[in-house]
């Protein structure tokens, strides 16, 4: 396999996702190039494409809201599920939170959470395991940035996150419309808009919503 820090250091340059000017990220310039960087290694390892070089809308509001409204993160232990760069995560552990694991399946996302959270001078626990189902009361917030893209997916997480809720888990998802949110047992916490590239979405910018999920 190609090396990932290096693969991601010479595919991205360092920017701010344009709402969390607090945090800078390896980012791609160009969508096109990178994808077709990762193509060989994709298919030889089978590995997901490069979602972790874009600040997706759901994770910037996700982190804007974070940094904002630190007094639910404080102290807590908490997971940033999906993670890709690790925006969310790194406003977790801004805003004070006691200890950070970022989880992402892409050995890739897990090398760009590293060298994220080092560039931002924090401390992140980066986890390649797939932890949808882990009945364990391991962490006390669980966020959720732009995940309900994909119904298998969307259904999966959801059922496991309204257990995490109802063992008392702050629950929050970053969502700018996807099909596959649940529509129940959501609370509206704050409303965003965030500027998008046509590249990757079908308009320059989306209202994105935080919301709580409610045992």
């Amino acid at each position: 396999m190609a090396d990932p820090a290096n693969f991601i250091r010479e595919n991205t340059r360092i920017a701010a996702p344009p709402l969390v000017p607090e945090i800078e990220l390896h980012l791609a310039t160009e969508i096109t190039p990178l994808w077709h960087a990762t193509e060989e290694t994709l298919e030889r390892h089978q590995l997901p494409p490069p979602f972790w070089a874009f600040p997706w809308a759901g994770g910037q509001a996700l982190a804007r809201f974070v940094l904002d409204h630190r007094e639910l993160i404080a102290g807590k232990r908490v997971l940033d599920i999906g993670a890709g760069s690790g925006l969310v995560a790194i406003a977790a552990a801004k805003a004070g939170a006691r200890d950070v694991t970022a989880a992402d399946i892409d050995l890739f996302a897990i090398e760009a959470i590293g060298l994220n959270a080092a560039h931002n001078n924090v401390a992140i626990a980066a986890e390649s395991r797939d932890v949808i189902g882990i009945s364990e009361s391991l962490w006390d917030a669980v966020l959720v940035g732009d995940m309900c893209y994909e119904r298998p997916l969307a259904e999966r997480l959801t059922n496991w996150l309204r257990v995490l809720a109802h063992n008392g888990a702050v629950v929050l998802l970053g969502d700018p419309g996807r099909a596959y949110l649940p529509k129940q047992g959501l609370r509206e916490m704050a409303r965003y808009t965030v500027p998008t590239s046509l590249e990757l979405e079908d308009r320059t910018s989306r209202e994105t919503i935080i919301w709580q999920l409610v045992p």
